[in-house]
This record gives C-alpha cells, structure tokens and sequence, in this order.
C-alpha cells in the first residue's frame, strides 16, 4: 500500500463512517483489511483499494467498513452507567412517566448487544415496578453483521464471563455446548436496525435515554459536536445521555449539561431543553410497534 493509498483510504474511512485514523494507524489497517482482500481474491490492499474505489462496489466498500469498526463490547461495561440507570434514570423516569407509562432507550452503538440486553437483565430485575409500563430498546450499529449476532443472541464462555455476574448468567441463558444463548423473553425486549451515525436519525423519534459509549472517542471534533447535537433534540428536558468514560461534551458544545456527581451521564441544557421534542414518524419503531409491554412479559 503506497502512502497516496493509504491517504485515500482514510479519507474514504472517515466519509463513510466517521473514523479518524492517524498515520500509525497503517498496522491496524493492514491487519483488518488484508483478510478482506485475500477473502476477496483481490490479494493485496492496493488491489482492494483499487477495487473499491470502481463504480458499483458499494458492497464491497460496506465490507471494508465494517472491517474497521471497532465492536469491542462485554456485559455491564464500566459498571457504573448501569448503577446510575438503575439508582437515577429508571427513578426519576417511573414518576416522570407515571401518566404515560412508557419509556425508550436508544443504544447507539449497540455492537453485538452486550449493553442493550445488559439493559433488559436491569429491567427485568425492576420488573414489580414496571407491571403495565411499555419499555421500548432500540439497538442501532454501523456494521450488520454485529446486528445479525445482537439478534440471535449466542455468546462464547469467554464473551459471557467479560462483565456478567454469574447469578444473572444462569438465570436469563440457556447453555448449548460451549456457547450461551439469552432467553427470547430478554431478546424481545430489543430491536435493532442498522444505522450509521453521520447520516439523519431524527425519524427514530424521542428518546428518554441515549447510550451513546465508546463511539464518539473514534470521531474528530465537528463530527462529535455534529452528532450530539442532533441527538439533543431527541430528549426531553428530562431525559438522559450516557456516554463513555472516555467521552465528555465539555469543550465541544453547551446543548447538553453533565450532572453532579454522575459520572458520564448529561442531560439537555438551557435553551435546547425547551425545543419542540421530536416524534417517531414514517416508519420509526413507535410507530411499529416495536417494544415490550411488561404487564405480557411477567407473565411469560
């Protein structure tokens, strides 16, 4: 790979995905992407990158893509955002929503759902107090074949043992030989859909909590300030932003404020906070019927 290659290839990586590698990223490309070129029958990274900047190679250049995104993901990652969701948000939302009885969480960057079905072990554990609530998940990523593993829901021994206590192992999976699959009561609590997070999203409507962890730390600045602020307009006042604890919004923008003491958790600040909220529309999950409605699930 020449270095007018590999200049070409990152522009193309961030265009499509956000991605921001630096010049001694040249071993991560090469080590992700010669699989792709051999599997391919292209050989080489010049041959795949010649290939791919062909017309009609879209499936290719997905390919590509989604080789280089990171899906690094294990249940209950860092611990403390699901402390904050079960000690706050889930609080604070149940007598906000005591009318409606309703709540949506949009897991952003939802790889292979550990963090989503992390979510639905928490409420499932909160069950008594959400008799009759409709708890909509929504799990979104770039990269479909993550999706394809988020749905079905099997897990090595390895990927179940990264973060997952083993009293909730044994209670919400099923063993089938030397892999873990959830049970379908937790899988359907979430539904998925393939999105890249540079593209619109307003229409998947309102959210009363974002988990939007460890994707922004791979965006550059403008990218990052983009992206959070379009997501401010998709949670109300009360609502909730989760981010990584790698991430912070102080010193890219003020639409949203962090809360004290709460480590990685926002919500939306000042004027923004008094914008129309956003309602799903055209085919967004709410109007699908997308979610679970607890009073069904007890029973199940």
């Amino acid at each position: 790979m020449t270095p007018q290659e590999f200049d070409w290839l990152r522009a193309f990586l961030k265009q499509q995905s956000g991605l921001v590698l630096t010049t001694e990223k040249q071993y991560l490309i090469e080590s992700r992407l010669l699989p792709v070129a051999r599997k391919t029958g292209l050989g080489s990274l010049s041959n795949l990158i010649a290939k791919i900047r062909e017309p009609g190679q879209s499936a290719l250049a997905a390919t590509v893509v989604e080789a280089m995104t990171t899906n690094e993901s294990f249940f209950f990652r860092d611990k403390t955002p699901f402390e904050h969701f079960t000690g706050t948000m889930l609080p604070q939302l149940l007598e906000a929503r005591a009318r409606d009885r309703r709540l949506r969480i949009w897991c952003a960057a939802a790889s292979t759902s550990q963090e989503p079905y992390s979510l639905a072990m928490c409420l499932k554990e909160a069950e008594a107090k959400l008799a009759g609530w409709r708890i909509e998940i929504l799990g979104t990523d770039l990269s479909t074949d993550v999706l394809e593993k988020a749905k079905v829901g099997i897990y090595t021994q390895f990927e179940v043992q990264r973060g997952l206590p083993i009293n909730q192992l044994l209670k919400y999976f099923t063993q089938t030989g030397d892999t873990w699959q959830i049970n379908a009561n937790l899988r359907s609590m979430v539904q998925y859909r393939k999105l890249n997070l540079l593209e619109p999203f307003s229409t998947l409507g309102q959210f009363d909590i974002v988990f939007c962890r460890n994707v922004l730390i791979y965006f550059d600045n403008p990218t990052k300030i983009d992206i959070l602020e379009r997501m401010s307009k998709m949670i109300p006042a009360d609502g909730f932003l989760v981010l990584g604890a790698a991430e912070t919004v102080v010193g890219l923008t003020d639409v949203f404020r962090p809360m004290s003491d709460r480590r990685g958790l926002y919500q939306v600040a000042g004027a923004a906070a008094s914008r129309p909220a956003l309602r799903a529309i055209g085919g967004a999950p709410a109007e699908a019927g997308v979610g679970t409605r607890f009073g069904t699930l007890l029973a199940r």
